[in-house]
């Protein structure tokens, strides 16, 4: 067999979140994958904060598993906590979030990957890559073993060239106790592509023993349960509470005294640092007016004594981070186990990038995850899974799978990516998106799970549960078109628990548009609706479709005018240096990132409307006279 020979068809360097959904998705699609490692005991770690989800997460990870992907699954199945955030507010915002044991999730993801016979595991660091006439022909380790394959997909993380900081000594790693991926970086400069870097940080563990929780405020999951998974029968699990604790002056008066060795104060570290995630001794300096700051308390797991202190990110001293520790309510004899450090890493800039996460130089090669800038597990997923399955579409002569910003969280993290200079890591918000509303976390089934049967991740029982679905919420939505709530003595007693009265029959699609109705109330005073026992999942998004009709409309009609420059097709061996009337800088940013429409060209950084009406003027003039030639 050529596995024998070294011979694969996809190559995958790094086995974390993006490793792992690239490495299966290119498997099960048919692919014989060779998914190398600095650590397999490591693969899929959470080597930051023990969860999955939160605010724009959890609709990526909706919509990994709406294509196909495995974080979903993974996380369902090894929560120890679920909450639902923001859920007294709008649909767009509401964001799902499990606390995972740690080691429960690797063990569950690296049995899905070694239950693949089409997954090669091999504890190897890549150092260099093999082309050929600028197409990619293998990689090579450290021990100069050589492995040939058509694609590479590269997931390092923060392995690539890493560097660790505690305090002011630093030492060569990726993430704490695990050696740093050396040589690649060379190798990928020699082929001419440019390389940056960029700092992250997480926060100390401690021994829960030596905490007094008696002082904290608990934080407990939610009585009613909510999964990332489409798939049914998601597992009900015991829940254990996470604690919150705070910052004071006497925190912030060591932080301040310390400074003096901060890696980062210092001057040390030259990577930029999360906007979105800063460390104490940051947020202690940047927001100096702030008398406290909130730390939480979140179990790394079942097995193990382990606490992750979650807003702690520090690369200060590890003695002076117990000093800092033991000034928390609670912590003040706590143990330390793991101190926190800071990392700076290697990263490939994604407008090197197509929408498809390959290179634009090297055919073959492709990035996903931490190596494009990105933070976040859910980030790093979403797009190893997008590069998998565009990795398995390159060696099979298919059409790349390319998601717009309209139709996904996913489609608008790719897209700007590579249409954007990325200088800190960059972190999904709902804020991204234009179209938030239309791409919500309940509804990504909806709009990604017929593509996903289309690639072939989706099999015919899992299409068979969704569709079942949809034809649910039709159903639904016919029925209470027409139906009618009486105004009766019961039902008004009933509504005015909720602050609502009604003097005449009342449609369920009127009452249900009023702020203070959801559809478990429509249960309480409708007989009907109450027989019928509607899944939650499906009452969700009866509810939404009606409740924010007027809106969901207006938003399908921004989508359909912004559409109006994507049928603007910008020609590949266009010339920007020869168009009048656009700076000097617009040509530079155009002819480098080299958009393939006129609508991927207006989101990117410095081009102006005034270039891109230029540029439509340009290409209508073109459309003229390829018909004129014709």
């Amino acid at each position: 067999m050529d596995y024998l020979n070294n011979k694969f068809d996809v190559i995958v360097v790094g086995a974390g979140h993006a490793g792992c959904e690239a490495a299966i998705s290119c498997a099960r699609l048919g692919a014989k994958v060779l998914l190398c490692t600095l650590n397999v005991d490591n693969i899929a770690l959470m080597p930051c904060n023990p969860a999955i989800g939160g605010p724009a997460k959890s609709t990526l990870v909706r919509e990994i598993d709406a294509l196909g992907g495995v974080m979903g699954e993974a996380a369902d199945a090894t929560y120890i906590q679920m909450k639902m955030l923001n859920s007294s507010k709008g649909p767009a915002v509401r964001a799902l979030r499990a606390q995972s044991d740690k080691k429960q999730y690797m063990t569950y993801m690296r049995d899905i990957i070694e239950s693949n016979e089409n997954i090669f595991l091999r504890q190897a660091c890549i150092t260099d890559l093999l082309v050929k006439d600028r197409r990619i022909a293998g990689a090579v380790d450290e021990f100069g073993i050589e492995y040939s394959a058509q694609a590479v997909i590269l997931t390092t993380g923060t392995s690539l060239s890493g560097k660790i900081f505690v305090g002011l000594k630093s030492y060569s790693a990726g993430r704490l106790g695990e050696k740093a991926a050396i040589g690649l970086s060379d190798s990928l400069k020699s082929l001419g592509i440019n390389i940056k870097k960029l700092k992250t940080g997480t926060p100390p563990r401690v021994d829960k023993r030596t905490i007094d929780y008696s002082k904290m405020t608990i934080q407990p999951g939610d009585e009613e349960l909510h999964f990332y998974s489409f798939k049914p029968g998601r597992p009900v699990r015991a829940q254990y509470p996470c604690y919150l604790t705070r910052t004071n002056e006497e925190t912030h008066a060591v932080i301040k005294a310390n400074l003096d060795k901060s890696p980062m104060f210092q001057g040390l570290i030259q990577g930029v640092g999360p906007r979105y995630c800063p460390s104490i001794e940051d947020k202690v300096v940047r927001f100096s007016e702030n008398p406290s700051h909130h730390i939480f308390i979140e179990p790394e797991g079942l097995g193990t004594y382990e606490v992750y202190i979650q807003g702690f990110s520090s690369s200060l001293p590890a003695d002076v981070q117990v000093k800092m520790l033991r000034t928390l309510p609670g912590l003040e004899n706590a143990h330390v186990i793991k101190p926190a450090y800071a990392v700076e890493y290697d990263y490939v800039p994604a407008v090197q990038t197509m929408h498809s996460l390959m290179s634009k130089d090297i055919k073959g090669l492709f990035f996903g995850g931490q190596i494009n800038g990105t933070s976040g597990y859910e980030e790093a997923a979403a797009q190893g899974l997008i590069a998998g399955i565009n990795a398995f579409n390159y060696l099979n002569n298919k059409e790349m799978l390319e998601l717009s910003r309209s139709s996904s969280y996913i489609g608008t993290l790719i897209d700007d990516l590579v249409t954007k200079d990325i200088d800190d890591p960059y972190r999904m918000l709902t804020s991204r998106s234009e179209y938030r509303l239309l791409l919500r976390q309940d509804n990504a089934d909806t709009r990604l799970t017929p593509i996903g049967k289309k690639i072939g991740l989706i099999d015919e029982a899992q299409f068979k549960v969704f569709t079942d679905k949809q034809e649910s919420i039709e159903r639904e939505l016919l029925r209470i078109k027409d139906a009618k709530i009486s105004a009766c003595e019961e039902v008004n007693s009933i509504l005015s628990k909720y602050n609502e009265h009604i003097e005449r029959g009342i449609k369920i699609t009127e009452l249900l548009k009023r702020p203070n109705i959801d559809y478990k109330v429509i249960k309480e005073i409708d007989s009907v609706t109450t027989s019928l026992n509607i899944p939650s999942d499906v009452a969700e998004q009866v509810e939404i479709l009606v409740k924010y009709d007027g809106y969901l409309k207006r938003q399908e009609f921004q989508v359909e005018q912004a559409g109006k420059l994507d049928k603007y097709k910008i020609p590949e061996d266009i010339d920007y240096t020869k168009i009048d009337h656009i700076s000097s800088e617009t040509k530079d940013k155009l002819n480098k990132i080299r958009p393939k429409t006129l609508a991927q060209a207006s989101r990117i950084g410095g081009v102006k409307p005034a270039d891109i009406s230029i540029l439509m003027v340009m290409l209508e003039r073109h459309q003229i006279a390829r018909k004129v030639l014709q």
